[in-house]
């Protein structure tokens, strides 16, 4: 507005005309012109008549309360939020990241969230070991190449690549990436800068890309060079992006169907996101019908011993690739199969953007009860350290024996054993605290979380409809 009030007293157009020194103060109001004509047409027309013309209804005073529960301790006026991301990111900074910053939540299991991550589009991750086809099939997708992109039989994708929306075609580097406040990546620099080198971005101006964002990922290596040549966390890595993404593609090739037991971690790594794991049997024209439906049963076998699951994981069967089908190897009914698979996975892709708000619920209520069984754990371990003498003694015995402890935390609480972190990785993160400087159990804040997954997240979704719908 202040743009168009510049305008309109004479002053050049300018992109730093905002910036230059003007009188702001003396500057009269941008004129409106028809909008008085409007403003009175629609105070003389009936409220009925409003309400045909599907006008909007006239918006509450800013003084009324926007959740009616009594117990809700800070209340978020109606004005405040327009839609279910922006009231999530309202709950998150008034009662969530309390929680989770005076217990160290970032520390032991994510890292804080910040705007762009509840702004972010949906993401789809390509996982599989080298040569099954991950970066041809985002080709397939795109129709197109994105940038910096190698195919080849041999691991030629050696990093983490994020394909997203941009006005021009262009490889950003990782480290000038995971700083930029509009990108949700800036919490893989707790991975350091021997991943960020391992890591970039492709931009390029893509209508499917408005919708979601695509990651390649390196092919999952066999034997000690995955664990030890890779100069950085790579199963962390994909538990993070596992954290972020809408859909997980795991994909496999008819001449690939052994689960390595570097590719069995990464698959561990996924564990609390097995609804988003979707299975592409891809390069299936390479084999005959005959051999294909036996590769199909020994691949479901390999994958019985890994996802610990009782129900059977989606597996689309196809060829994902621009060269035409081999129907000599695959007839007319495995041509027939393939194209149906492929039309289920694209929709499936299709039906991202739709589920993505509910995803994102789904997420945030997740967090919010990983944050609050964090705290219960952390406020146990303080209090059963002793108030002088041998804390060194009681904190290794306390290390030692927690899963007691968390067996403990448990019963005392009532808590779902499910829903208790990995005590591997928590033990090794505690290895670098002293417990007697971690916080007491402060009740008001985990009723704070309490009325927001009772109270807040319901009525916030009874006001605001998924906008995708």
């Amino acid at each position: 507005m202040q743009l168009v009030a510049l305008a309109q007293a004479g002053h050049a157009v300018t992109s730093d005309l905002l910036n230059a020194d003007v009188d702001f103060e003396n500057l009269p109001p941008p004129a409106m012109e028809g909008l008085d004509v409007l403003l009175a047409k629609k105070k003389l027309m009936p409220k009925s008549e409003q309400d045909q013309n599907g006008s909007a209804p006239v918006p509450a005073a800013p003084t009324t309360s926007w959740f009616s529960s009594s117990k809700s301790s800070k209340k978020i006026s109606l004005t405040s939020v327009t839609s279910i991301v922006d009231g999530l990111k309202k709950l998150y900074i008034q009662k969530l990241k309390p929680l989770e910053v005076a217990y160290h939540f970032n520390d032991f299991v994510s890292p804080l969230l910040t705007n762009s991550d509840f702004d972010a589009k949906p993401m789809v991750m390509l996982l599989g070991q080298y040569s099954t086809g991950k970066t041809t099939f985002i080709k397939h997708l795109l129709k197109m190449s994105y940038p910096g992109a190698h195919i080849g039989p041999e691991p030629t994708t050696d990093r983490f690549v994020v394909v997203m929306n941009g006005p021009d075609e262009r490889s950003i580097p990782g480290n000038t990436i995971a700083v930029q406040a509009d990108m949700p990546f800036s919490g893989l620099t707790t991975f350091g800068t021997a991943f960020l080198s391992k890591f970039e971005c492709s931009q390029m101006a893509h209508p499917l890309l408005e919708h979601f964002t695509l990651v390649d990922t390196p092919g999952v290596l066999s034997g000690e060079k995955q664990r030890t040549q890779r100069s950085y966390d790579f199963t962390g890595v994909t538990s993070w992006f596992a954290a972020k993404c809408d859909l997980i593609l795991l994909l496999f090739d008819p001449h690939k169907l052994d689960i390595s037991d570097e590719f069995k971690r990464v698959i561990a790594s996924l564990r609390g996101h097995d609804d988003k794991i979707r299975v592409v049997l891809n390069k299936a024209d390479q084999v005959d019908t005959q051999q294909l439906m036996r590769v199909y049963g020994a691949l479901m076998w390999s994958l019985g011993k890994v996802l610990n699951t009782p129900e059977v994981a989606r597996v689309y069967i196809g060829s994902f690739n621009d060269k035409p089908m081999r129907e000599a190897a695959a007839g007319p009914l495995g041509k027939e199969l393939f194209e149906k698979e492929q039309d289920d996975l694209l929709t499936d892709l299709k039906n991202i953007p739709k589920k993505a708000c509910d995803r994102r619920i789904n997420e945030f209520v997740k967090r919010a009860r990983a944050a609050k069984i964090h705290a219960y754990i952390i406020s146990h371990l303080r209090k059963e350290m002793p108030a002088m003498i041998g804390k060194a003694k009681t904190q290794q015995r306390l290390i030692d024996e927690l899963e007691n402890e968390f067996g403990k935390v448990q019963r005392e609480f009532h808590l779902p054993a499910g829903d208790f972190p990995n005590v591997e990785h928590f033990r090794e993160v505690l290895g670098g605290y002293s417990f007697d400087r971690f916080e007491k159990l402060k009740p008001k804040m985990i009723q704070d979380v309490d009325d927001m997954l009772g109270y807040d997240i319901p009525e916030l979704l009874k006001n605001f409809r998924n906008p995708y719908d």
